[in-house]
């Protein structure tokens, strides 16, 4: 068997989906790659096109919308992900989701109704919250989830 160099390894994640920097230096090291190595690699996949924060933290959002997930969620996922704020905002920016729609859009996939007793709508509520919706949309979705459904 061949040796595998590492930007052989980080093209193979590369080829599945897109990575941060973050998560691809973290799978890296998991194989074996010294330290140093990754950042060189990294550094010319950067410079190659092949890997963008920009590029993944775009397709992160996209597809966390798509989920139904809120901007608190998924701005704590990219932060998590090693996507800094300027990056983070620029791919929101790039999508400009109407957070309240999808709120309501969320709500009403999952719920019939608002809620016959203040502990019902307090747990729809939380599911919004959990979803990481903030609290304007909560409150938005709260009243028109159901109206808006077609």
């Amino acid at each position: 068997m061949r040796d595998v160099s590492p930007r052989d390894i980080a093209i193979q994640f590369l080829a599945r989906r897109e990575y941060s920097r973050a998560e691809l230096a973290t799978r890296m090291g998991a194989k074996g790659v010294e330290s140093d190595e990754i950042h060189r690699t990294l550094d010319q996949l950067a410079e190659d096109g092949l890997q963008s924060d920009a590029r993944f933290a775009e397709v992160f959002v996209r597809s966390r919308i798509a989920r139904g997930q809120g901007p608190v969620r998924i701005r704590v996922d990219l932060g998590q992900r090693g996507v800094d704020e300027p990056l983070m905002t620029l791919a929101f920016e790039a999508e400009s989701p109407d957070w309240q729609s999808l709120a309501c859009q969320a709500l009403a996939k999952r719920f019939d109704g608002p809620g016959a007793t203040p502990r019902e709508r307090a747990k729809r509520e939380r599911f919004l919250a959990g979803r990481g919706f903030e609290f304007d949309h909560v409150r938005h979705a709260m009243t028109h989830a159901w109206r808006e459904e077609s």
